[in-house]
């Protein structure tokens, strides 16, 4: 789907039809250019030492296994005017969700991801079934000028299959939305700097023992 200079409001009403309908959704250009251009300013920039290597799993089951994925990761927070204006832009897009879909988003969490030369991400779910925690994932790329010879698109399969349903691209802009459940994806072998933004959106799972944080 193109974003052909509609409004907000009106390109979130899309996305939220298109995950109703096919559960994922892949915009060109959904990205506001001068939200994506703040931020990809704004990634490059940041001192080495504000990233940390990525790993799997959540809290204590989490660890780093570069067999599975080589990325760099840096958690966004509205510290500063670019971070700030992207989690407003998510906070609007789950505000329309919720309306149209009624998912009970409640709290939204994303980070930086760089991808150097050769890093890539194996094939993976950002959530499993029934665990109630990541409903719905975003991600956003912030690279001027990608070529195809750049390697680095993302692959979504379908939930039992091989062959891929979508092959993306990492372009400037793109936005590629889709239920953390039920697809299955990897980035494949990048061969330059790959900039991105992965965040989720996730259900309210406070109980007696742990009260769950808005972000």
């Amino acid at each position: 789907m193109e974003n052909s200079g509609i409004s907000a409001t009106e390109l979130f009403d899309q996305i939220a039809e298109e995950v109703y309908q096919k559960g994922v959704c892949l915009l060109r250009h959904g990205l506001p250019e001068a939200l994506g251009t703040a931020l990809a300013a704004e990634v490059r920039s940041l001192p080495e030492e504000r990233f940390s290597r990525a790993g799997i799993g959540r809290q204590a089951d989490h660890q780093t296994v570069e067999a599975i994925r080589r990325d760099e990761i840096c958690w966004i927070d509205k510290s500063t005017a670019a971070g700030h204006s992207w989690l407003e832009w998510a906070d609007g897009l789950k505000q329309a969700l919720n309306r149209r879909l009624f998912l009970g988003l409640f709290s939204f969490e994303s980070h930086y991801a760089h991808y150097r030369a050769g890093d890539y991400y194996k094939v993976h779910l950002d959530a499993f079934r029934g665990q109630q925690n990541r409903v719905l994932t975003v991600v956003t790329y912030l690279n001027p000028d990608w070529n195809d010879k750049d390697g680095g698109e993302l692959l979504i399969y379908p939930e039992k299959g091989s062959k891929p349903l979508l092959k993306v691209q990492p372009e400037f802009g793109t936005v590629v939305i889709f239920l953390s459940e039920e697809f299955p994806h990897e980035v494949l072998p990048t061969m330059t700097d790959r900039y991105s933004i992965a965040g989720w959106y996730r259900i309210n799972s406070s109980d007696s023992n742990r009260v769950d944080p808005e972000s």
